[in-house]
């Protein structure tokens, strides 16, 4: 045995010793100890952020918090959103008390030159199971930024629900609060006269976010006078009229919001002078197929707008999913989106007096360039016409909650666009109390289940969560539909319910000294 060999084996019995490892795989080969495979947990902490929710003064807009049980069991947490301009920690005030606690107290430590605690949180919750519920009046509400840990991070979900009565903002008006992050995609956007379309950014971070908006159009890319390098300040909201940023009046824009420095959440807040208003969620940028589930049954327009977001054209297939089967709407088998320009398309009343969910896929049946896509919707007739957005949703993996339902006036669709699918939906109690009820339903594949009277909780009273769990099958996807008919106006609005980010993948990691061999 040469002396190189001598010393290399000294050298793996001393890494040995110190490591614990017993033996060594041969170059190329695999550790005789190989690593653990990688372990579900659920989520420690998750963030919220909900946009301002109207200008007007006829507002009427209720939060919905929620998570559900099975989170981290056995820990304590603490979950609440707080204004976006004096945000605290959820559990109290920015000094850490309760945020209930005694006024005279908290006015006293003023006086005396302490910190004086800051807002309530809104909707705080206590426990897993159970929503909590709170209302403002009018105009002037602020952007929310909220935390939750603990028992109450994992699946946290939060929606704020605006109700105007009158007037040419009239409407519906629901939003999921999202997680920050740092691009989004807004197709079914408009700078036309008939319109005014807000993008609001919202800063939870200790650093101001600095933010462009990118302007679509069919034609390509709008300039913009103002729309680079908006500053949105520290744990603050900032609100752009669309129309603001370009002289062009197009009927069919696509918003790309991108952060440079931090994290924003956004979202789009569209007012038409004749089909009243609701929010336009992001859309997911997808690079095979997409979902767009839930088009009423009476819908009396549908519109697609939609952008392919890389370097490439997109050639799709157009599918209505129904409730027993899929078709390809004639006059329209296929779409085709060039790079950069945003293609809008009439669908008209395409599900013909039953509900469905539109779906896209390679025409090719491969891979895809990217692309965006949402659909505009429209009930009613004349002057009493209302919209609302589905925009391409995430599927569900494991679980997704739509946090704001009522024992009325809810409807959840449901869509298979491959294999059957099958799920659980869970109502949860009441935020005046009762017990969750659940039930598992079937998607048979390639069609939209619509379930217009999802579970309820019994002996339950006030606002539920409905909760969809998938169990087994093919991929599925869901949104919630919330009616709220007033004076002949069948006032609406659309929620996709995605995946909830419950639970995160934690590999385990394991030594391997064969790296050192290589």
């Amino acid at each position: 045995m040469n002396r190189t060999t001598l010393s290399l084996l000294a050298a793996t019995t001393a890494l040995a010793a110190v490591t614990g490892v017993a033996a060594l795989a041969a170059p190329g080969g695999t550790p005789e100890r190989p690593a653990a495979a990688a372990e579900r947990l659920p989520v420690e902490r998750s963030e919220l952020l909900c946009p301002e929710p109207s200008l007007s003064e006829l507002a009427e807009t209720g939060y919905t918090s929620f998570t559900p049980e099975d989170g981290a069991a056995g820990s304590k947490g603490t979950a609440g959103l707080l204004p976006a301009e004096e945000e605290a920690e959820p559990g109290g005030g920015k000094d850490g008390k309760d945020a209930g606690g005694n006024k005279d107290e908290e006015e006293a430590e003023g006086e005396d030159g302490g910190e004086k605690a800051g807002p309530d949180p809104v909707a705080p919750l206590k426990k897993p199971g159970a929503p909590a519920v709170a209302s403002v009046s009018g105009a002037g509400a602020p952007a929310l930024i909220g935390t939750a840990d603990g028992a109450l991070a994992p699946g946290w979900s939060a929606q704020q629900t605006t109700v105007i009565g009158s007037g040419e903002g009239r409407g519906v008006l629901g939003v999921s609060c999202t997680a920050p992050d740092t691009d989004f995609w807004f197709p079914g956007t408009s700078t036309a006269k008939s319109r005014q379309d807000y993008v609001e950014l919202t800063n939870p971070d200790d650093a101001a976010a600095v933010v462009d908006l990118e302007l679509y159009g069919g034609k390509g890319r709008i300039e913009t006078e103002t729309g680079e390098g908006i500053t949105v300040p520290p744990r603050s909201a900032t609100s752009v009229l669309l129309s603001t940023l370009t002289s062009e009046k197009a009927a069919d824009v696509a918003v790309h919001v991108v952060a440079r420095s931090g994290r924003v959440g956004a979202a789009v807040r569209a007012t038409d002078s004749g089909t009243g208003s609701d929010w336009l969620p992001p859309s997911t940028v997808a690079a095979g197929s997409a979902a767009l589930p839930g088009i009423p049954e009476d819908a009396v327009s549908v519109r697609l707008v939609a952008v392919a977001t890389g370097d490439r054209d997109a050639d799709l297939k157009v599918e209505l999913a129904g409730p027993t089967g899929s078709f390809t709407p004639a006059g329209h088998e296929t779409l085709t989106l060039k790079r950069g320009m945003v293609t809008s398309v009439d669908l008209d009343d395409i599900t013909k007096g039953e509900p469905g969910s539109l779906v896209l896929s390679p025409a090719d049946g491969g891979d895809t360039a990217p692309y965006a896509v949402a659909l505009r919707v429209v009930r009613g007739k004349g002057g009493d016409r209302e919209m609302a957005f589905i925009p391409a949703t995430a599927r569900i993996e494991a679980r997704g909650t739509a946090a704001d339902n009522r024992a009325k006036g809810s409807v959840l669709s449901l869509v298979a666009p491959g294999k059957a699918a099958k799920v659980k939906v869970t109502a949860s109690a009441g935020s005046g109390g009762g017990k969750p009820v659940s039930k598992e339903y079937t998607v048979k594949a390639g069609t939209t289940l619509s379930v217009p009277e999802p579970p309820v909780p019994s002996d339950g009273k006030g606002t539920h969560a409905l909760t969809v769990e998938a169990l087994s099958g093919g991929p599925v996807y869901a949104s919630r539909m919330l009616e709220r008919p007033k004076g002949g106006v069948p006032m609406f609005t659309v929620q996709p319910v995605p995946d909830d980010r419950g639970t995160v993948v934690v590999p385990e990691a394991a030594e391997d000294l064969s790296l050192l061999m290589r």
